[in-house]
């Protein structure tokens, strides 16, 4: 199967988003898969197609400027507070989740760092397991390098400066034959949604018995809602198992948001994003959910909030 994959932009730095409910729905379940993987010994391949830059300061410009950290985690993390304090017992997967979120704010009364994709594997990954991450900004590239050589763990975690569309083939099948793969672009371009698809059916191909994860936002545009339905037919034609998720917050109202138009950022804020899972773990369907309600009903924004889990095969 030919393969085109087209040159990437370099206008999207996810510092900016950092934190945001998408986040939240992306991290939760990658929480989640990697707990359940990690119950079988054998070494597993984490693959992070697009790493950004690994982790994030929430009280440093790029985020404080967004604020979509405070209708995110930081939203999440009070509201958990808040029902611990009422005798309450938060969502198993939301408590993963903010349990390893604030590993890396201790001793802090907020949260000012947090851990993006690259960082929530390294932070579950086992001696047997290896961890490779493609980032081709050159900012967030040359970020990542500089963490991931902090952590002085060698060769275990490996940075490619190269498309992750592309070079995702080079690591299919795995020696263990055991893999999660996260595939989560910014989807500037239009065409990076026909790559994820053709990303997924190659790796597919070579390795089907593989956990795929995409991430993609919900918007306005024919590619996004087309999107999960061509997901979910990949998954029934290529007859492995699924799962969807997805998260809508709603619509803000927008005497909210007159200091994103002063600085020139008037395109409508991302409300809805959504999860596709590809052989996901057994149990992930019902997280998602027993955790989806609150997530729901903490992160709502206005009209339109909702949630959704389908699976299938």
């Amino acid at each position: 199967m030919a393969v085109v994959y087209h040159a990437p932009m370099f206008s999207y730095r996810h510092a900016f988003h950092a934190g945001n409910h998408a986040d939240v729905l992306k991290h939760l379940t990658l929480v989640a898969c990697l707990q359940y993987l990690a119950q079988k010994d054998v070494g597993l391949l984490l693959a992070d197609t697009h790493a950004g830059a690994g982790i994030y300061r929430l009280d440093q410009e790029l985020a404080r400027t967004s604020g979509e950290s405070g209708r995110g985690i930081v939203r999440v993390a009070a509201a958990a507070v808040q029902a611990r304090a009422q005798g309450q017992t938060l969502p198993a997967a939301v408590q993963a989740y903010l349990e390893l979120v604030q590993t890396y704010n201790l001793g802090s009364d907020s949260l000012r760092h947090y851990p993006g994709s690259p960082w929530i594997c390294q932070t579950l990954l086992r001696p047997q397991d290896q961890l490779k991450l493609f980032e081709v900004h050159p900012t967030d590239a040359r970020l990542l390098e500089r963490h991931v050589a902090d952590l002085g763990r060698g060769k275990q975690i490996e940075l490619r400066r190269s498309d992750g569309f592309a070079g995702l083939r080079a690591l299919l099948p795995p020696p263990t034959r055991r893999a999660l793969v996260l595939i989560d672009p910014s989807y500037e371009l239009k065409t990076d949604y026909a790559a994820v698809l053709d990303c997924l059916e190659d790796a597919l191909e070579r390795f089907p018995t593989g956990c795929y994860a995409v991430w993609y936002p919900v918007i306005a545009r024919p590619e996004s809602h087309a999107l999960a339905r061509k997901l979910k037919a990949l998954s029934t034609r290529v007859q492995r198992p699924w799962a969807q998720a997805l998260l809508d917050v709603g619509q803000a109202p927008t005497s909210g948001r007159s200091a994103e138009v002063a600085r020139g950022q008037a395109r409508t804020p991302l409300h809805a994003s959504a999860m596709h899972l590809i052989n996901p773990p057994f149990a992930l369907a019902e997280q998602w959910r027993a955790a989806l309600p609150w997530l729901s009903a903490t992160l709502k924004e206005g009209p339109g909030a909702q949630w959704q889990v389908e699976s299938g095969g």
